[in-house]
């Protein structure tokens, strides 16, 4: 039988010029040579390792996130997807995304990236104060920002993503409104726009930035940056995203609607569903996650086989927070046919808490469509909780 679930592949790249101490991805500062060759010789050893995982389907979407993707040369990211697509057949109309920071990029390495076969570029503005790129740590200032961004548009991407933050040190509602409405000058088909968190294992959270906005202060931007994207025709289809008609980012709703995805690369996750093979019996048999070594040091001296870690068969009674945790950030919802196809339990195993979180009017559930409400949307957190079960009995 065909496999029924799209697949995705994404391509960790773990340097960057200089650590932010609000970033809690696995990058590192590059200290000495970059070994792009043997890197980019690795990811295609690990691809290949995984190879079996395919399972007759096509990649749908690459996405290459870091650390700072855009440090490496054009030439090495062409060999890349050159690597890429001799090892695994990608969709005819396969989206293509590269992060990009502003201060790694100019006009030649756009043109290079574009010739390379990257289709769409996801840049990290994060603001278009000098002051706040500053307290950030940014490497860019506000008008490098600008300059990529119409180096990038004169380069021919016409479908990319702007990363933008509020609540920062010391922001008040007029220049959160005034980053995005500088953005929004730019026609983004897609924006990215969330609230600068605290996250362990960070600079920030251990010495955390002074003058960070009150909660009413975040209300109240979070509330007129909806509207102001809103009537610039950006509509939110998801917590943190906003975009064009037809400009969602396809490598981002395979994750929220629970697809499969390869991670290669330093620290790389992946997420696999893998069905019977027999057609008198066909039905998915498990979902498991993996992950390969985070340091990239580490990374280069190991064997593909040595630096993958499959984790156990998610349990049913895991599926209901994994599957909601990305479901339910789409403003939109998803089908409640997609909780069978895609975890392959009954949706009776969920029913009763659905109709728990409807009761608190955080659940809307109406003609086969599953969403959460603007108040859920307010509480998501707390929704996503009540999916945690710790006893799958009591759905027996």
């Amino acid at each position: 039988m065909s496999h029924p679930i799209p697949l995705s592949l994404y391509i960790h790249i773990p340097w960057c010029v200089h650590k932010c101490p609000y970033c809690d991805f696995n990058s590192h500062a590059v200290n000495e040579t970059l070994p792009e060759a043997a890197y980019v010789q690795a990811l295609l050893a690990d691809l290949a390792l995984d190879a079996a995982l395919l399972q007759g389907r096509e990649i749908q979407s690459i996405f290459m996130g870091g650390g700072t993707p855009s440090i490496f040369s054009p030439d090495s990211i062409k060999t890349l997807i050159q690597g890429v697509r001799a090892r695994a057949p990608l969709a005819e109309n396969c989206e293509i995304t590269m992060e990009a920071n502003p201060g790694t990029v100019d006009n030649a390495r756009f043109h290079g990236f574009r010739e390379a076969g990257v289709n769409r570029l996801s840049l990290g503005i994060q603001s278009f104060h000098d002051v706040a790129l500053d307290k950030l740590g940014r490497i860019h200032d506000a008008a490098t920002a600008i300059r990529a961004i119409e180096s990038a548009k004169s380069a021919g991407f016409q479908n990319f993503n702007l990363d933008l933050m509020f609540g920062l040190p010391g922001q008040n509602l007029e220049a959160a409104l005034e980053d995005l409405q500088t953005a929004l000058s730019f026609s983004p088909p897609h924006l990215s726009w969330y609230q600068l968190t605290l996250e362990p294992n960070t600079a920030f959270y251990h010495q955390p930035p002074p003058a960070l906005p009150e909660d009413d202060v975040l209300w109240d931007i979070q509330l007129a940056g909806q509207q102001l994207l809103s009537d610039a025709g950006l509509h939110q289809y998801e917590i943190s995203a906003y975009s064009q008609v037809e400009k969602n980012c396809s490598h981002n709703l395979n994750y929220w609607l629970f697809g499969d995805y390869l991670g290669i690369g330093a620290g790389a996750h992946g997420k696999i569903s893998l069905f019977s093979a027999d057609d008198n019996a066909p039905g998915l048999t498990q979902i498991y996650r993996y992950n390969r070594l985070r340091h990239p040091r580490q990374y280069l001296k190991s064997t593909p086989e040595q630096r993958i870690k499959r984790n156990p068969a998610l349990k049913p009674e895991e599926l209901p927070i994994e599957f909601m945790m990305n479901a339910l950030r789409l403003s939109g919802g998803f089908q409640e046919s997609l909780w069978q196809m895609r975890t392959g339990q009954s949706l009776p195993m969920i029913a009763p808490l659905l109709r728990e979180n409807q009761a608190r009017g955080w659940l809307q559930w109406h003609n086969g469509m599953i969403q959460a409400t603007p108040t859920g949307f307010q509480f998501l957190n707390e929704l996503l909780e009540s999916f945690i079960i710790d006893d799958y009995a009591i759905f027996l």
